[in-house]
């Protein structure tokens, strides 16, 4: 099929994909104004999803030992995870909310796959559909894997360097890890006939319109690049060994491992499969870098997460003197962990950590602890850790308007009491 965008070539041959995707951000922008596939499929996908109150937001409980509120959203206090396993418990995992918590019956939830990259090419209106006991009686697959907001760490951008940044100000409690159980995508996408010149796949939610400035940008989708969808992507509708929460995608999510946590759609409710590159604002508009250093149209979008660590104490604690262990976990999206040192004194020494998963799985973390005499006065602990592929933290982060993909080392305070 011919897509009008003036390229030569094939479009599943990775070389050309990406040059089609340097399409300049005007263009982009062009192309997504008005959201043509947002805003019109209402009377097509609607009655499936009934919003919860907007007041509410968020279904589950989110009491303040557990959780820092952000409107919407809802960031993990890291000292809940002390003495805790690798997976992080439901009722304790992170929550990023374009809008609200829709309430879905599995009963009447379909995914509907359609588009030019499946034979046949069926529309929205004549789809592909799969029911929830259709997706339970596929050949299952359990997978450990991390999701994380590409902002997480954003509000160290303002508070360690200084500079002004968009979004949520999260510290680092916007990530979670959790053992998921679904079917691979790629067999519902073979089962639904994918077409050997696919090029994309557009997964979308079913919660509610995204509005911003008096502007419909539709529900939240966000493209695929099928070589991805084929490799390790998740239809997920398990959740630490139970059903999905509300709050975390019920009845089916994606899990895309180790991207950026925009990749993995909640409360799926369709999927576009395309011959063509497919745009959306949550690739042109947001998850890009944008500033400085970065072209007008922003960068590639975002993919892969960096490197990053975390103590398991409450922030700006309060610690007696005397000698105690310090816990921590660091993780990334290149690759294992293989070193974390950390700092007592500012970043003056480092000192090596104990790994205690050494071997942990790539999309997962790794617990680490080290031993430390605490002297009274005002402290900042630092961790810094390095993956298999040799990525690591910096001092200081690279700057984007969006505080996207903030890994340098984070500054911790802690007072310590005599």
């Amino acid at each position: 099929m011919a897509s009008g965008y003036g390229h030569d070539g094939d479009l599943t041959d990775e070389a050309t994909y990406e040059r089609v995707r340097g399409m300049t951000r005007r263009n982009l922008l062009r192309l997504t104004a008005g959201v043509g596939l947002g805003t019109g499929l209402g009377a097509v996908l609607g009655g499936r999803a009934r919003a919860a109150e907007p007041t509410a937001g968020i279904v589950k409980p989110t009491p303040p030992e557990l959780f820092v509120p952000h409107g919407t959203n809802a960031e993990m206090r890291w000292e809940t995870m002390r003495g805790r396993g690798l997976l992080t418990p439901a009722d304790r995992f992170f929550v990023r909310n374009h809008t609200f918590t829709p309430r879905i019956d599995a009963r009447t939830w379909r995914l509907r796959l359609w588009g030019t990259g499946l034979h046949g090419s069926p529309t929205l209106r004549n789809p592909v559909e799969f029911s929830y006991d259709d997706l339970l009686g596929l050949p299952a697959e359990t997978l450990a894997a991390r999701v994380e907001c590409a902002g997480n760490a954003r509000g160290f951008f303002t508070s360690q360097q200084g500079r002004e940044v968009s979004g949520t100000p999260w510290r680092l409690g916007a990530v979670g890890l959790a053992r998921w159980r679904g079917v691979r995508l790629s067999t519902v996408l073979e089962r639904a006939g994918l077409a050997p010149d696919a090029v994309d796949v557009l997964p979308r939610g079913l919660d509610a319109d995204y509005v911003t400035g008096g502007e419909n940008l539709g529900r939240v989708r966000r493209p695929l690049p099928v070589a991805k969808a084929l490799e390790d992507v998740l239809l997920a509708y398990e959740m630490n060994g139970a059903p999905l929460p509300p709050d975390h995608g019920y009845p089916v999510r994606l899990v895309v491992p180790s991207w950026v946590g925009i990749a993995s759609v909640k409360w799926l409710g369709d999927v576009q499969v395309a011959d063509e590159p497919l745009f959306s604002p949550w690739n042109t508009r947001y998850y890009r870098l944008f500033g400085p250093g970065h072209p007008p149209e922003g960068g590639a979008p975002l993919t892969y997460q960096n490197v990053k660590s975390a103590f398991e104490l409450p922030w700006d604690a309060t610690l007696p003197a005397g000698r105690r262990v310090l816990h921590g976990r660091s993780w990334s999206g290149t690759g294992r962990i293989r070193r974390t040192e950390v700092s007592a004194d500012g970043g003056a020494t480092w000192r090596p950590a104990r790994l205690r998963d050494p071997r942990h799985d790539r999309h997962g973390w790794t617990r680490w602890e080290v031993p430390w005499h605490a002297r009274p006065g005002r402290r900042e602990l630092l961790s810094r850790a390095v993956d298999e592929t040799g990525a690591s933290q910096p001092a200081t982060a690279a700057y984007n308007e969006s505080g996207y993909l903030f890994g340098a080392v984070v500054r911790h305070p802690v007072t310590v009491t005599g």
